[in-house]
């Protein structure tokens, strides 16, 4: 048995991070929701069948921009790699990743605020998209919910930018690209939920317990990104050809 240097848990953690991560962002994701629903006749919004597929469209917009966020982390990975050498490179952007997760799973707990200073690294990006998002408002149809998403998409947050420090040691741009696809994919029951189960989903992430719990959950996921040799996937067998 075998450590594999290629190998790298991304898929599982990133999907995990989105999961129980997406809880600390029912604020900010359910305020955006609102604001899609809002703009929904009362017809569609006043009942859940008709208003749970402009939900989810807004979601996979979302996902949508997630997953190509990941593919420019996979060419950032690339462009930085490459003067280093691979192995040295991808070991650089292993330990960058675990302490940038670290810092998320610390600011979750809420034992490390300034960590949110992070997402001022998007903010000038974030300025340039947003008026086409304002512009999808009221939204009509599902297109229009899926388009909304998209931007929004891009909206800076920290828990964001620690899965994409993640998805960046990923391997290659297709495999980067797929990790932002898990993390989206983690947010989906949370983030869907609060247009479904608001008030339910809204205590639960405010008990600072519960936030503790993620925080220290996430800790222990940057462990493994940056000690990947402790978790018992990273190992590969070997047939040995006699």
């Amino acid at each position: 048995m075998e450590f594999d240097i290629a190998f790298t848990t991304s898929y599982l953690v990133a999907f995990t991070m989105g999961l129980f991560s997406s809880m600390h962002c029912i604020g900010m994701c359910g305020s955006i929701i609102g604001t899609l629903t809002l703009s929904l006749s009362p017809e569609i919004r006043n009942k859940k069948t008709r208003l749970f597929p402009y939900v989810f469209n807004y979601n996979i917009g979302r996902i949508t921009s997630y997953t190509m966020a990941g593919a420019l982390a996979g060419i950032i990975e690339s462009l930085i790699t490459m003067p280093m050498g691979e192995i040295n490179g991808h070991r650089l952007l292993q330990l960058l990743s675990a302490a940038i997760m670290t810092g998320a799973g610390l600011y979750v707990a809420g034992w490390f605020p300034r960590f949110a200073y992070i997402e001022k690294l998007g903010l000038r990006f974030w300025k340039k998209i947003e008026p086409f998002g304002r512009k999808l408002i009221p939204v009509k149809t599902r297109t229009q919910a899926y388009l909304f998403g998209m931007v929004w998409g891009w909206l800076p947050c920290g828990l964001v930018y620690a899965a994409l420090a993640l998805a960046a040691t990923a391997g290659d741009v297709s495999k980067s690209a797929l990790t932002m696809l898990s993390f989206g994919l983690g947010t989906l029951p949370a983030v869907m939920g609060v247009g479904i189960m608001t008030g339910v989903l809204t205590r639960l992430s405010r008990m600072q317990r519960f936030k503790q719990v993620i925080g220290l959950f996430m800790i222990a996921l940057a462990l493994l990104a940056a000690l990947p040799w402790l978790n018992p996937m990273a190992i590969t067998t070997h047939t040995v050809m006699h």
